[in-house]
């Protein structure tokens, strides 16, 4: 007999048992910064959401948390307390982003290099350094990527444009932008958008945008559809399919020390990233036959 709690046990039991829907592990690794200088739009939220979905795909994924706030360290369980190895010590060349990396309570696929209040300090400490733009880049090489054995690397940036983003605009290939869809969603979008045009031209060539995840989606609103409407006019096929709607299971997660998926994996928002980080695989398939 069909009933909705059913229905949400039945998915909990495939998000927490994911037999079947396992997804070849990519040919090419993937880096991934996910940005926006406009706070509360769902940022380290998604970074952390896609992150558990895709290591449900079978894939191995590491997330570095950029932001000194810690919240994508706090979302996966991993100590960010003062005096931790963290990617404060990895961006100074201190210590390799390896040996910061530690795995999530979640998954020992989820990797988590920490930001720990020390990383509040970095911008004033990297403007003596040679390179300064790059540190992040040269913490992130080849080798380090290949001892951690990750297909894909997701980039957590504070809410700013400053030299922590810089970073993280220039250790990538590519630029996940989370848009809200709210009144205020595209504004100051230009200027991020500028950014990454200007790190593009002058310090990263391969920088693009690849992904636009709509976030905090309420279907009662008509406002959420012109949203929706109008970044996907805008942006075209780089707008994901999938929108992750308004949740108060979502904004609970973090609070334990969880994603939506751990905290609750049947509920509409560990679905909805689910699907985002399906497509986001299907996006590099695509990509691979082009």
């Amino acid at each position: 007999m069909w009933t909705p709690i059913a229905e949400e046990a039945e998915q909990a039991a495939r998000v927490l048992h994911p037999h079947g829907q396992a997804m070849p592990r990519p040919a090419q690794r993937r880096i991934l910064t996910v940005a926006n200088q406009k706070g509360g739009v769902g940022k380290t939220t998604s970074a952390v959401n896609l992150a558990a979905a895709l290591t449900s795909y079978g894939m191995r994924v590491l997330v570095i948390d950029l932001d000194p706030q810690g919240n994508a360290s706090t979302a996966l369980g991993v100590e960010h307390t003062s005096g931790t190895a963290s990617v404060y010590e990895a961006l100074l060349g201190e210590i390799s982003l390896a040996e910061a990396a530690v795995s999530s309570t979640q998954s020992p696929d989820l990797l988590c290099v920490p930001a720990t209040i020390d990383l509040a300090g970095a911008e004033i400490e990297l403007v003596s350094l040679v390179a300064r733009e790059a540190r992040l880049k040269q913490a992130l090489n080849e080798a380090v990527l290949d001892e951690l054995d990750v297909d894909y690397v997701l980039v957590d940036c504070p809410p700013s444009l400053g030299l922590l983003t810089v970073n993280a605009l220039v250790a990538a290939a590519e630029v996940l932008i989370p848009i809200q869809c709210e009144y205020y969603a595209l504004e100051g979008l230009g200027q991020l958008l500028s950014n990454i045009e200007l790190v593009r031209a002058h310090l990263n060539r391969t920088l693009h945008v690849s992904t636009i995840l709509l976030t905090m989606y309420d279907g009662r609103t008509k406002l959420a559809d012109q949203v929706t409407n109008e970044v996907r006019k805008h942006f075209g096929g780089r707008v994901l399919r999938t929108v992750i709607p308004r949740s108060v299971k979502v904004s609970e997660a973090p609070g334990f020390g969880q994603t939506v998926l751990a905290y609750d994996p049947g509920s509409r928002g560990a679905r909805s990233y689910l699907d985002a980080a399906r497509e986001m695989v299907a996006q590099q398939d695509a990509m691979a036959r082009r």
